[in-house]
């Protein structure tokens, strides 16, 4: 009887020690198992991701509404100037977050309209709805020349003819050129009924042309400092006002959304006249002799060739708001614009210098969209899915289709 109870004791405690083996069994198994990083590993995780590089610099929103956009001619730098007289000066790159502000400005008490840099790049120039005309170092912002009265009205427009003389414009059309080197100007000419929207001058520096909004193109001789003429009046505001083909032609938009075209030398009436069939053509820029970039109420910056006229495409836009103002790169690979978005935007326009035009004219789409000429540029993605909807909607109608002729032959039977 002793051993009997001898041997059950011993096998309970092996049944003990073998649930003891299968508990211990099963928690190794549920345990996560745990890796070792190697050091390639480690260090792979500690380099900082590559920034991303770009097509074109990152849009950047402003406060306000940016009226006027200017780029540095040696630097990767622009300016630009807003509605409630504030001017920014921002470094730019394609590198993502690479660009930044440098410094703003707050001299001018009114709407900054424009701002242009000197030649050297180490000026800047700016004039305001507030009369005056300002001088700023643009290394630190500082101002170094303030011309409070400028103008008797404010001043709409400027043009930097070399590093000392400057010609503005106001809104009631008068005409200044000043010697900044003495703070006055030396010629002082009413001659537009209406504000003056831009300012031309030819390479030699001696003719200066201005449009006007009374409807006229002015021509002005800066070397012998008189008025020459008016040319005839054109329907609608003149907005901008371009040198075009090697300084044989004179190009002006107009806020009806037609390209006036004067052969110089032949000032008083148009050579030609374009329809660009945009709401207006508010701002002008030359990117080659022959293409410019025109920007509009409707947002939208169209390449245009001129003579043969053709609108080449869209490079870009503003959905919906009115563009105040483009501006073209130092090395012409960028277009930026400004709009009531309060946004800057970058386009890239290299592909404009290589593109030539010739006199045939192909046969034009039905829908009549415009070719989009940058990856940015309206169109592209819109149309890839306006395509796909047609498609799906064409597979659909089939469907129902053969749907309805299923129906038919059913109850025929």
């Amino acid at each position: 009887m002793a051993a009997s109870l001898e041997v059950e004791a011993i096998s309970i405690m092996t049944g003990s020690d073998d649930l003891k083996t299968e508990d211990t069994e099963n928690e190794s198994a549920e345990e996560p198992k745990y890796h070792l990083k190697t050091e390639d590993q480690d260090s792979e995780e500690d380099e900082p991701r590559e920034p991303r590089i770009r097509e074109t610099p990152e849009d950047i929103k402003l406060d306000a509404i940016v009226n006027t956009l200017a780029f540095h001619p040696k630097q990767d730098i622009f300016a630009a100037g807003d509605i409630d007289g504030d001017i920014y000066v921002y470094s730019y790159s394609c590198t993502e977050g690479e660009s930044k502000e440098l410094w703003s400005s707050g001299h001018h008490l009114k709407s900054c309209r424009e701002v242009a840099f000197s030649h050297d790049g180490h000026k800047l120039f700016s004039v305001s709805k507030d009369k005056s005309v300002h001088l700023m170092d643009v290394e630190g912002g500082k101002l170094v020349t303030r011309i409070a009265k400028a103008h008797s009205v404010p001043i709409n427009a400027l043009l930097l003819v070399d590093e000392n003389v400057l010609a503005t414009g106001d809104d009631g059309g008068t005409l200044k050129v000043w010697d900044m080197r003495k703070g006055t100007s030396f010629m002082d000419l009413k001659h537009h009924d209406d504000y003056i929207s831009g300012i031309a001058i030819d390479q030699a520096k001696r003719m200066l042309l201005t449009s006007s909004g009374d409807g006229t193109m002015g021509v002005f001789n800066i070397k012998r400092r008189r008025f020459e003429l008016l040319s005839e009046f054109q329907s609608g505001d003149l907005t901008s006002v371009a040198i075009m083909k090697r300084g044989k032609k004179v190009v002006c938009g107009s806020s009806e959304g037609t390209m006036y075209i004067f052969n110089w030398n032949g000032f008083g009436a148009t050579s030609d006249r374009f329809a660009v069939k945009a709401e207006s053509v508010d701002c002008i820029v030359p990117i080659t002799d022959s293409i410019l970039c025109a920007a509009s109420m409707d947002g939208v910056i169209r390449a245009i060739n001129l003579l043969p006229n053709r609108v080449l495409g869209c490079i870009g836009q503003h959905v919906g708001e009115p563009i105040e103002q483009i501006a073209r790169s130092r090395d012409s690979r960028f277009l930026a614009s400004c709009a009531h978005d309060q946004m800057i935007k970058f386009w890239d326009i290299s592909s404009l210098r290589d593109m030539t035009v010739s006199d045939y004219r192909k046969r034009k789409k039905k829908d009549g969209n415009l070719k989009s000429l940058s990856k940015k540029a309206y169109g592209v993605g819109d149309d890839f899915f306006s395509g796909l909807m047609e498609e799906t909607e064409a597979k659909k109608e089939e469907k129902e289709e053969e749907e309805d002729e299923g129906e038919s032959e059913s109850d025929s039977d």
